[in-house]
């Protein structure tokens, strides 16, 4: 159970954010959801929290800017009183072959994915290294662990989150603060809407797509167990294997 802990989850207004966040609810977290553009989304999960007896709040932020991630966390410590879970799930898709990406795609992608998820560790590390306790999930992806074809600036930044979970995991363990990172395959949101008779989706050995829930049930694992640091944990239906 969670309840006590203060849990900050990026992208937290839709698909696996919201998720998580209703899951960690229900399992006894008060919630601060971070959003990009969304209110009355971020807002609607908010009250689907509350509605679990506990407190939430919504915060608009562009995690890609430091100054602005450096404002939320400080937001969410003066409401809260501290942050003892960090999901950084906020992420974006800018597809396309490799001769044809521009520099902007690229960037864009990995500014989101990757230097938001440091970040959010960056401004929140002071308040789990103080309190000698603390649990970040990385949402980074099986893309990052194999690699996607018209993906190698969202691969990228997903491989890059694991190694960042990893060395992270390393530095902050003596302070007893736990990060690992989950990749999920094919999941049902907004942002896989187009592929179900994708090619890849076709050889998932389960033989359908995940649902955000399957991904928010590997989230509370990771908040709660407390002998894991530093691991990657699939939710793919088998693809990576």
């Amino acid at each position: 159970m969670l309840k006590g802990n203060v849990a900050l989850i990026t992208g937290g207004s839709r698909g696996i954010g919201a998720a998580i966040a209703k899951k960690y609810a229900a399992l006894g977290a008060d919630i601060a959801i971070v959003y990009a553009g969304n209110a009355q989304a971020a807002e609607e999960v908010c009250r689907a929290c509350e509605a679990l007896g506990v407190q939430a709040r919504a915060y608009r932020c562009n995690v890609a800017d430091f100054e602005e991630c450096k404002r939320a966390v400080a937001a969410v410590k003066g409401d809260f009183g501290t942050v003892d879970i960090l999901v950084n799930n906020a992420g974006i898709a800018k597809d396309g072959m490799l001769a044809m990406m521009s520099k902007d795609a690229f960037d864009q992608v990995v500014d989101t994915n990757l230097k938001g998820a440091f970040h959010m560790i960056r401004h929140c590390a002071p308040l789990f290294i103080r309190a000698r306790k603390g649990c970040i999930v990385n949402i980074s992806s099986v893309s990052g662990l194999m690699g996607n074809a018209g993906q190698c600036n969202y691969a990228a930044s997903k491989a890059g989150l694991i190694g960042l979970t990893k060395a992270v995991a390393r530095e902050l363990a003596p302070r007893n603060i736990r990060c690992n990172a989950i990749a999920p395959g094919f999941i049902q949101t907004d942002m896989t809407a187009a592929l179900s008779d994708a090619p890849l989706v076709q050889a998932i050995p389960l033989g359908t797509m995940g649902a955000p829930e399957d991904v928010a049930d590997a989230a509370a694992y990771l908040a709660m167990a407390k002998y894991v640091t530093g691991e990657v944990l699939r939710v793919d239906g088998g693809l990576a294997m």
